[in-house]
C-alpha cells in the first residue's frame, strides 16, 4: 500500500507558477498580520491610552529576541524537511519533525520560565519609564505565556511549508486573527462575566487564541495522517538531527536579534536631530515594511524551492529558481521604487500632514526607494543560500550591512552632512553591499556543499503517492 500525497513535489513542473502560488498564501498571511497589529495598536492606544501603548513599546525588543531563537530553529527545520523531502526520504522528514518538536518544545519552556523571572529586572535594565514599569511587567509575564504555543505554530508553518504547503498554515492563521481580534475587546474592557483585564487583555487574547489554532492544526494533521504531523514522543530524541538543527538555525536567531539591537542604534542616530527626524523615519519605514513585504514572502518561497531541489539533486532547477525569483520579487519591487521616488510626498501624507516631517520623510524615500530592488535581488540570492542551509553565510552578509556599513556611515556621513540625509544615504549604501555581498556568494557556488548527510532515496510512490509513479 503506498502512502497517500501529502505536499507539492517543487522539483518538477513550472517554477515560476511554484514560486507564485507558493508565495501567494505567505503574502496573504503577512498582510493579515499587518492589518491585525494596526487594529490592536488602536485599540491599545484610543481607548487604554498611551501608557499601555508605551508598556508594549518597550515589551517589545524582549519579545523579538526570544522570538528570533524560535524563528531560527524553526528556519533550520524547513530547510531540512524540505531537503529531505525533495530527495523522497520520509523517514527523515517524519525524524526532523519529531525531533525539532522536543527540541523547540524544551527551549520555549526554558524561555518562558527565565523570561518570567526576569521580566521586571530586564524592563529596569532597559530605562523603562516608571509610569508603564508595572504595567509593562505585568503585560510581559501574561503574554510570555503564549511563547510555547507560538514556537508550535511556527514549526507547523515551517514543516508544511517544507513539503511546499503554504496554503494550509493561513487558514489555521486567519482563524487565530479572528479569533483574536474578537476576544480582544472583550477580555480588555469586560463582557458580562467577564471582567475587563486592560492591557493584559490583549495578552491573553493572544494566548487563547494561538493555542486554539494550534490545537486545531495539530488536531487536523493528525486526522489527515499528513507526513508532517508531529509525534515528537513516536521517536527517539537524535542528538545528531539536534546538532545540525542547531548549527543551521542558531546563526539566523542571532542575525535577527543583532539585526533588531542595529537598528536601536540607527534609531539612535535619527533621533539625535530631533522629533521630526524621527516621525519622518517613522511613516517612511512603513512604506518600507510594505514595499519590502512580496521580496521577504518571495525569499520563503526561494528557499523552500532551493531546499526541495537540493535535495532531489537538481542544481539546475536552483539556477532557474534563481532567475525566476528576481524576475518576478524584483518586478514587483520596482513598481513600488517607481511609486516612491515619483511620489515621496504623497506616501508620507497617508501619516501625518506637518510639513516638517513631510519634507525629510519624502527626502528618505527619494533616495532609498531607488534601492528597493537591491533588498529584492538580495532576499532572493539569500533565500537560495538559506535554502541550501549555508545561514552562516547570509548572517555574515547582514552583520555586514548593518554594522559595517549602515550604522558606522550613518553616524560619519550625519556629523560630516549635519543633517539626517546622511543616515538615508547610508541605508541606501547598505542595500547595495548587502545584494553585491549575497551575488558574490551565489556565484561562487559554495551553497552547493551539502550540510546534511544523504541516504537511499526512497521511490517517489513512497512520498508522493501512486501519481508520482505514473507521471
Amino acid at each position: 500500500m503506498t502512502a497517500p500525497s501529502f505536499g507539492r513535489d517543487l522539483t518538477t513542473g513550472s517554477i515560476p507558477r511554484h514560486l507564485i502560488l507558493f508565495s501567494l498564501p505567505m503574502l496573504a498571511g503577512s498582510v493579515l498580520q499587518t492589518a491585525y497589529s494596526f487594529v490592536n495598536a488602536i485599540w491599545v492606544g484610543k481607548c487604554i491610552g498611551s501608557d499601555a501603548l508605551a508598556a508594549i513599546t518597550v515589551s517589545f525588543p524582549v519579545i523579538f529576541v526570544m522570538v528570533a531563537l524560535g524563528a531560527g530553529l524553526t528556519l533550520a527545520t524547513t530547510i531540512l524537511v524540505s531537503q529531505h523531502y525533495g530527495a523522497r526520504d520520509i523517514d527523515a522528514v517524519r525524524g526532523v519533525v519529531n525531533n525539532s518538536a522536543i527540541l523547540i518544545g524544551v527551549l520555549s519552556l526554558i524561555l518562558t520560565v527565565v523570561g518570567e523571572i526576569l521580566a521586571p529586572y530586564i524592563l529596569r535594565a532597559m530605562g523603562t519609564p516608571p509610569q508603564v514599569f508595572d504595567m509593562a511587567t505585568s503585560y510581559l509575564r501574561v503574554f510570555l505565556l503564549s511563547l510555547p504555543i507560538g514556537f508550535g505554530l511556527f514549526l507547523t508553518r515551517s514543516t508544511l511549508q517544507g513539503i511546499g504547503d503554504s496554503t494550509t498554515p493561513l487558514y489555521f492563521q486567519t482563524g487565530a486573527l479572528v479569533l483574536n481580534t474578537i476576544l480582544d475587546p472583550i477580555l480588555m474592557f469586560g463582557s458580562y462575566f467577564v471582567p475587563g483585564l486592560g492591557l493584559n487583555g490583549t495578552a491573553w487574547a493572544s494566548v487563547i487564541a494561538q493555542g486554539a489554532a494550534l490545537f486545531a492544526l495539530v488536531a487536523h494533521l493528525r486526522k489527515t495522517g499528513n507526513l508532517v504531523a508531529p509525534h515528537p514522543f513516536a521517536t527517539r530524541f537524535d542528538w545528531p538531527t539536534a546538532w545540525t538543527t542547531v548549527r543551521i538555525g542558531l546563526p539566523s536567531a542571532v542575525q535577527q536579534s543583532l539585526v533588531s539591537v542595529g537598528m536601536v542604534f540607527v534609531i539612535g542616530i535619527v533621533n539625535s536631530f530631533g522629533a521630526y527626524a524621527t516621525a519622518a523615519f517613522g511613516a517612511a519605514s512603513r512604506i518600507d515594511q510594505l514595499a519590502f513585504m512580496p521580496a521577504m514572502t518571495f525569499s520563503l518561497a526561494v528557499s523552500t524551492l532551493t531546499g526541495q531541489n537540493i535535495g532531489a539533486g537538481r542544481h539546475d532547477r536552483v539556477r532557474k529558481v534563481f532567475l525566476w525569483g528576481c524576475l518576478l520579487s524584483g518586478g514587483i519591487t520596482l513598481a513600488a521604487s517607481i511609486l516612491a521616488v515619483s511620489a515621496p510626498s504623497l506616501l508620507i501624507r497617508i501619516f501625518t500632514s506637518d510639513t516638517a516631517v513631510i519634507e525629510p520623510g519624502a527626502d528618505y524615500l527619494s533616495i532609498v526607494g531607488l534601492c528597493y530592488v537591491f533588498f529584492a535581488v538580495m532576499f532572493v540570492s539569500n533565500g537560495v543560500i538559506n535554502g541550501s542551509g549555508h545561514t552562516l553565510a547570509t548572517t555574515l552578509i547582514s552583520l555586514l550591512s548593518l554594522w559595517v556599513v549602515r550604522v558606522p556611515l550613518g553616524l560619519y556621513l550625519s556629523r560630516q552632512m549635519h543633517s539626517v540625509h546622511g543616515v538615508w544615504l547610508a541605508i541606501a549604501a547598505s542595500f547595495g553591499v548587502s545584494m553585491i555581498a549575497s551575488l558574490c556568494y551565489y556565484l561562487s557556488g559554495r551553497w552547493r556543499r551539502p550540510v546534511i548527510r544523504r541516504r537511499v532515496p526512497q521511490t517517489p510512490e513512497a512520498i508522493f503517492g501512486d501519481e508520482a509513479g505514473e507521471a
